[in-house]
């Protein structure tokens, strides 16, 4: 018996050794991935995004006023973003074009600070340093869509409203709003529609993930194109032009779902109160796509794309532009700028 004790003692002392160093390498594991997403680099890219894209908003905002209009005015006839903006100037003053800049450049500064902050972050736990590929890249720019659009939607339905409002609209069925500030602006949402009219166009906004993601999956295959396996820094004219490819691909895609988006984001619609919240938002952005499809054929659908394209595309490639030197420059202050590039 004792013989047997001494033969099986230190069996299962081996055995009770493993099972507690593949423990201690589980938990290793996951605080690496922790410290992946919640990480100084991840930061810094989050910063990096918010400041570059809240900057090169505020040099293009015009454009995304005009935008705006033709979306939701149905009646407003189409044409060329320089005539609708001298429109605009010529009814409503010089400073029309900027009307709401403050609550979009809160918005859009939240927003990209969530989304580069959490595709980084996803990314590095992910990858754990290896090279990337175009689908990894949709995925988590899917991910990082879903979490930056529950978490940010009440920020731009209220943007969008202060955008909007004090407007001379053609459609004589939209209702004038009176908010005197983004605070002001929840309130009254709040009081009159209840909080759940924060979250209008939830839905459409969930489907647009596909937007940011497509937008990213392009950016950084094209990226990985140019370097072509060498670490290096890209050129400005290099990330310009791909970081505006990538945008005007994936906006013209998902453009027909963005007009709809600013539609319910507006709230002058009538939803039935009868259903389920998810088919009565389903069975709203449908009856829309078809009465837009009805009043003004397919090309309705498309209605300010001009515009939007103009804004957008010029938005991303001056923001994707400022992104990497912000984030170029911090990485080479803090010893990192060879290992970063690697890894991306």
């Amino acid at each position: 018996m004792g013989s047997m004790m001494e033969t099986l003692s230190p069996r299962c002392y081996c055995s009770h050794s493993l099972t507690s160093a593949e423990g201690w390498k589980h938990n290793i594991t996951s605080l690496k991935m922790s410290f992946s997403v919640f990480s100084y680099e991840s930061l810094v890219h989050a910063v990096s995004g918010a400041v570059g894209s809240v900057t090169a908003m505020s040099v293009f905002f015009p454009l995304d006023t005009a935008r705006l209009r033709l979306q939701v005015d149905e009646n407003r006839k189409a044409q060329s973003t320089p005539a609708i903006l001298a429109e605009i100037v010529k009814e409503e003053g010089l400073l029309a074009p900027y009307r709401g800049w403050f609550p979009v450049i809160c918005s859009l500064c939240c927003s990209n600070f969530v989304y580069f902050y959490c595709f980084h972050g996803l990314k590095a736990s992910w990858l754990k340093g290896k090279q990337s590929a175009p689908s990894t890249d949709l995925i988590i720019g899917i991910a990082a869509g879903v979490v930056n659009v529950l978490l940010t939607t009440p920020l731009w339905v209220v943007n969008t409203r202060l955008k909007l409002q004090g407007s001379k609209f053609r459609n004589a069925d939209i209702r004038p709003t009176n908010y005197s500030g983004i605070l002001d602006a929840f309130a009254q949402i709040i009081r009159c529609e209840g909080v759940g009219a924060l979250w209008n166009g939830t839905l459409t906004s969930l489907l647009l993930v596909l937007n940011p993601a497509i937008q990213f999956m392009i950016y950084e295959a094209l990226k990985r194109q140019l370097r072509r396996g060498v670490p290096r820094e890209l050129s400005s004219v290099e990330v310009f032009i791909i970081g505006a490819v990538a945008k005007a691909v994936a906006t013209t895609v998902t453009y027909p779902l963005q007009t709809i988006q600013s539609i319910l984001r507006f709230g002058q619609f009538n939803e039935s109160t009868d259903e389920s919240k998810l088919l009565s938002s389903l069975r709203t952005i449908k009856c829309l796509l078809v009465n837009r499809v009805r009043k003004y054929g397919m090309l309705g659908l498309f209605k300010g794309l001009e515009a939007k394209l103009l804004q957008t595309v010029l938005t991303a490639a001056l923001m994707f532009l400022l992104y990497e030197k912000i984030a170029s420059c911090t990485f080479r202050v803090m010893g990192l700028s060879s290992n970063h590039y690697k890894k991306r």
